[in-house]
């Protein structure tokens, strides 16, 4: 049935519903109309109790309500701007517009649940305005797409300005943490205080001595800079000649009225500068050490925020100096010589190393000249450390004095000196070093003593010896030691053969000590003959050293570094042990009576422990005391109580003493006569000469008759030959040693010789069984 053959009453109540539909759906959308204007309309009044600017964007037209209070916050009058989306695309930062823009799209395309964002906004004075922009969709179409956008603007300037100014200032404690130079800190705290009030102007001053030296002043101008750095500090110097003289802040609201700047406004004012604010910058200790000012352009007193931003600005920029003044101090301590002043061993490194690069640039040359002063040790233990401290004083003004400005001279430690002298040839160097001999050998007076110091030099010369630091240093450091050896108080040219020589002493001395510890070297042995009976009255003990790398090494290298390193008492140990137990097993073989001469070195001589070692060697070993004599040379042979004492001691042992190189030392007959020794061995020196030397004949002549008159046998040493041996027959000698009867040979060839019987007949030397 279709509605035209309904009834007419059911018509009628059909209509009367859909009209009662209808009435409720208008009353329903009113009631919402009205709810939403209601809650639009508190929205509001809430956003001006909260200070916020309200915006409402209708999305299909671009029209945009900007609230009162919104346009305020740029700076803007209710009636200066358009309701329109284009104001705001005028109004945001270039830099943020695209990135807002993208936000509002996702919350739009439902891609986020909530729109918020930061963004600057331009004043109308031009300067930035940071937002926080909040918002929210309103309605829909019924296809979901978006109508209308309602939000707020909160004022977060404040905020970030906080939030950059810690963080900046987070930096420069960073900066100064990790030591950076302290004029960029300076330059960055002025602009954190810039950037925190538009329009200021800071700068930092140092204080040295009475002069304030510019430190930072990024945006002040660079001839305002320079007329105001070196600026003595007064009480009207200006506001921060002012500050630090008094060590209080100094205010000035005018500069150009203002009495304290009647002599400088003139530079202040020709750069637009009016007012000038200055706090004291001080350590920790409360020493003033320079000055923080404020610069406007206008007449102005700071308010309280700028008042206390001049304060913590001060505050940091003395960390700041304290902390620079520390490292310099600290620099100085590091790069000085604290006895001489002169550049410590640290700097001079560095310096060679910067003087290296920059020759190897510019094909410069240069030299090192290594100096070492001569017998300093006898200077310290004779006279004490303070007299060697005076010394090292005077040799560093002599240096000083002596060298050109472009020279630089370091200590390296002890009595150890070095001279950089740059664009010299080899003449030069010479020239530098002779002037260097010459004066430190003047005559200086310390402690009432008259002393002549004398010190040795090696040269080593840029690119030609080494082209870096290790390899230069290396080279003038062999030719020093070449110069110590060859006499001292003299220079030596570095040379490569000294470099192999240096490397085989290495060498030396790195296996020596496991020789020793491990008692790989030997002994050979050279007879000493009784000139009238040619019969072997006793031997020498020499020690050898033949190593697998080195080969046979000669005891003038090995004993000389075994004295350096301090190996020489072990090495006695075991040649005394040696000796003496190869002098007992000669004995149970039936040669009695045989002298076992061992060489004692002049420091293991003045020990206290030789004594004991002696009496303990000759308990181990069953050797007769009376048999063992000990040599040694005359640098110990002085009247020196120590002295004396340990040749009695050894004495009162029953032991044999022997003077060894007698006449080629230092010592003096009068020493002689207070000594206890038996024999005085002379030089191969004397008797090489005596045939062909007068001079020679006669000193050895006269050592031989000197000797028995004061009661000591007579060893010579070195014969050779049989002339030799006639006339020191002739001269009254009664011991003889030297090739002529046999080279230093091993136990095993001594006991072969030991029955052999050594003869002068016809001038020919014979040996008879």
């Amino acid at each position: 049935m279709n509605d035209s053959n309904k009834p007419k009453s059911l018509l009628l109540e059909e209509i009367k519903r859909l009209r009662k539909e209808l009435t409720d759906v208008k009353l329903t959308t009113e009631k919402r109309t009205t709810e939403l204007y209601n809650s639009e309309e508190r929205f509001s009044l809430a956003m001006r109790g909260a200070n916020d600017g309200l915006w409402d964007w209708n999305i299909e037209s671009d029209k945009v309500y900007y609230s009162p209070r919104w346009k305020s916050m740029l700076g803007y009058d209710e009636n200066e701007l358009d309701n329109t989306i284009n104001t705001w695309a005028i109004l945001v930062h270039p830099d943020d517009k695209d990135r807002v823009l993208e936000k509002v799209q996702d919350y739009l395309a439902g891609r986020t649940n909530l729109f918020e964002t930061e963004m600057r906004l331009q004043h109308k004075d031009g300067r930035s305005i940071f937002v926080l922009s909040r918002g929210f969709l309103v309605t829909r179409e019924s296809d979901g797409k978006p109508v209308r956008m309602v939000g707020t603007h909160t004022d977060i300037t404040q905020r970030k300005k906080a939030e950059v100014f810690n963080d900046k200032n987070a930096e420069i404690l960073e900066m100064i943490a990790i030591g950076c130079p302290a004029p960029g800190i300076y330059d960055a705290i002025a602009l954190m205080y810039e950037g925190r009030h538009p329009g200021l102007r800071c700068s930092m001053l140092e204080l040295h001595g009475n002069k304030l030296l510019l430190g930072g002043a990024p945006s002040l101008p660079k001839a305002y800079c320079n007329a105001v750095h070196g600026l003595k500090y007064g009480p009207s110097v200006g506001s921060c000649g002012t500050s630090t003289y008094t060590g209080k802040r100094v205010v000035v609201e005018n500069i150009e009225t203002d009495p304290r700047w009647e002599k400088f406004k003139h530079i202040t004012l020709s750069h637009g500068m009016r007012c000038c604010w200055s706090e004291p910058i001080k350590n920790s200790g409360g020493k003033v050490l320079g000055a923080f000012c404020m610069y406007y352009n206008y007449p102005a007193l700071p308010n309280d925020e700028e008042s206390n931003d001049l304060k913590s600005a001060a505050r940091l920029a003395g960390i700041v100096m304290e902390r620079d003044q520390a490292q310099k101090r600290i620099q100085t301590l590091a790069y000085t010589d604290k006895l001489t002043g002169l550049a410590s061993r640290t700097y001079f490194y560095q310096h060679l190393e910067g003087l290296i690069k920059a020759s190897a640039r510019h094909h410069h040359r240069f030299g090192l000249l290594y100096i070492n002063l001569d017998n300093f040790k006898d200077v310290n233990d004779g006279l004490g450390h303070y007299a060697g401290d005076l010394l090292l004083k005077t040799i560093a003004r002599r240096l000083e004095s002596t060298c050109r400005d472009i020279d630089f001279i370091a200590r390296l430690g002890g009595d150890e000196f070095c001279i950089l002298a740059k664009e010299i040839d080899d003449g030069c160097a010479i020239n530098v070093a002779q002037r260097c001999l010459d004066a430190i050998s003047q005559p200086i007076e310390i402690a009432t003593r008259k002393l002549i110091p004398a010190c040795s030099i090696g040269i080593a010369r840029y690119p030609y010896d080494g082209k870096d630091l290790t390899t230069l240093v290396k080279a003038a450091g062999t030719s020093l030691y070449a110069a110590k050896k060859n006499g001292k108080n003299q220079y030596t040219f570095y040379k490569p053969e000294l470099t192999r020589k240096a490397e085989r002493l290495f060498q030396v001395e790195q296996y020596l000590r496991e020789a020793i510890e491990k008692q790989q070297l030997s002994l050979v042995y050279q007879p000493q003959v009784n000139i009238n009976t040619g019969k072997i009255v006793g031997v020498e003990a020499l020690s050898r050293w033949h190593h697998p790398l080195l080969g046979q090494v000669p005891p003038t290298d090995f004993i000389a570094t075994a004295e350096r390193i301090g190996m020489i008492k072990p090495l006695t140990e075991w040649v005394l042990s040696t000796a003496c137990s190869q002098a007992v097993a000669w004995k149970k073989g039936g040669s009695s009576g045989l002298r076992m001469s061992v060489n004692i070195s002049p420091s293991h001589f003045l020990d206290k422990e030789i004594v004991p070692l002696i009496k303990h060697t000759l308990d181990k070993t069953g050797m007769d005391q009376t048999e063992l004599e000990l040599e040694v040379t005359e640098s110990v042979v002085q009247t020196d109580k120590r002295n004396l004492s340990i040749f009695q001691d050894l004495k009162n042992l029953g032991i044999l003493l022997a003077i060894d190189d007698f006449g080629t030392g230092y010592s003096s007959f009068s020493s002689l006569k207070h000594l206890k020794v038996d024999y005085l061995k002379i030089d191969k020196y004397f008797v090489d000469d005596m045939l062909v030397d007068r001079k020679s004949l006669l000193l050895i002549g006269s050592m031989i008759e000197m000797g028995h008159m004061l009661g000591y046998g007579i060893i010579v040493e070195g014969v050779e030959a049989s002339n030799q041996l006639n006339t020191l027959k002739n001269l009254g000698c009664e011991t003889a040693q030297g090739y002529l009867f046999s080279k230093p040979v091993n136990a095993n060839e001594i006991s072969k010789l030991l029955n052999t019987r050594y003869g002068c007949l016809s001038g020919d030397l014979a040996q008879r069984k």
